[in-house]
């Protein structure tokens, strides 16, 4: 038995869909990261009960914070971006959390810049808040210890693939350490969008919309860039199409970064069809992405079989998909906000 909501939220399943492919599903994927944070910062006295947690964020992460705010007895504010929906809305106001959404932008970039310079300002008018850090602090890493070791456990293989979005770094980044950490061969293959900066694609224009949680338009400190064996870039339609490809035929309901790990999780078993568990996370379900993504009279035609295109130079990167032989190299990212200076924990 659980002893609350958030515990229960902060351990995945993990689901057998088909051949060496497996889901590591999320209900809400953020309290696994935030939970831990949150009690860590508490044991070491870096922030106390009553005080108010403030960080930006385009869905989960806000949802995953107010949760553990009401639970462990601080406040929450939120600077949402335009993809929070009215389900996330209205689950920050009855769990006691306050929010300031920000309005529409032509980009990522654009976007994450203003709710950083935001939540700044805010902490200029309260400054006994406390900035979470969501895309600086390894902090968020810990949660995942206990899910990697489960992972390990549960699948009794030491040959392991893991497929997801970057993001933060918090999730597959954090899940990579500690899974090399306990089992001898894990090959990770992270997701991106086009036009996010954290794999250089940003030049490369988006399609019209975000896959919101896995791409930066900012640094993000706490990517761990050698962590990664592989990078895929993909656009809207081919998440899109590997939701509905997942929802029809193994019945999991879930959002476009696990759409994506779908497709690219299929395309390594195909190229390698031989070889260890290839597991995928996905880290909340599809309700939020309905209208743009599952048409409301269902597929008339099977969807496309995308197929990526494998590029050597950055300068290559190409839509709808692509992939690179990353090989954990370091990558550096310019800081496009200089004047802001990150609060250390």
């Amino acid at each position: 038995m659980y002893r609350t909501f958030a515990e229960k939220l902060a351990e995945p399943d993990l689901i057998e869909l088909d051949d060496r492919i497996y889901v590591l599903r999320f209900e809400v994927m953020k309290v696994t990261s935030v939970y831990a944070a949150v009690k860590d910062l508490l044991a070491r006295g870096v922030i106390h009960r009553g005080q108010t947690l403030v960080d930006s964020s385009s869905g989960i992460y806000g949802h995953a914070l107010a949760l553990v705010c009401r639970e462990l007895g601080l406040k929450c504010h939120i600077f949402a971006s335009v993809a929070v929906d009215a389900a996330i809305r209205t689950q920050l106001k009855y769990l006691g959390a306050t929010y300031d959404q920000v309005p529409s932008s032509e980009s990522l970039k654009h976007d994450q810049e203003t709710r950083v310079r935001l939540v700044h300002a805010y902490l200029n008018e309260h400054p006994d808040a406390y900035w979470m850090r969501q895309y600086h602090d390894d902090v968020h890493y810990i949660g995942y210890e206990s899910v990697a070791k489960s992972l390990v456990s549960e699948l009794g293989s030491h040959e392991i693939t893991l497929v997801g979005g970057v993001g933060t770094g918090a999730s597959t980044g954090a899940m990579s350490r500690y899974l090399r950490a306990s089992c001898t061969e894990v090959r990770v293959a992270g997701i991106q969008p086009f036009g996010s900066r954290s794999f250089g694609s940003e030049s490369v224009p988006l399609d019209g919309f975000i896959i919101a949680g896995i791409g930066s338009g900012i640094r993000f400190d706490n990517i761990d860039y050698r962590a990664y064996d592989d990078i895929h870039w993909l656009d809207f339609d081919v998440a899109a199409a590997g939701c509905r490809h997942l929802l029809s035929t193994t019945g999991v309901f879930a959002g476009l970064s696990a759409g994506a790990g779908w497709q690219v999780a299929r395309h390594l078993r195909s190229t390698e069809p031989t070889g260890g568990p290839i597991v995928f996370m996905a880290a909340d379900p599809g309700h939020r992405y309905v209208d743009k993504v599952f048409p409301a009279d269902g597929p008339l035609l099977e969807d496309p079989e995308y197929r990526p295109i494998v590029i050597s130079d950055l300068a290559d990167i190409t839509g709808p998909w692509c992939t690179a032989n990353w090989s954990r190299r370091p990558f550096s990212v310019q800081d496009n906000l200089p004047e802001l200076v990150l609060q250390a924990s």
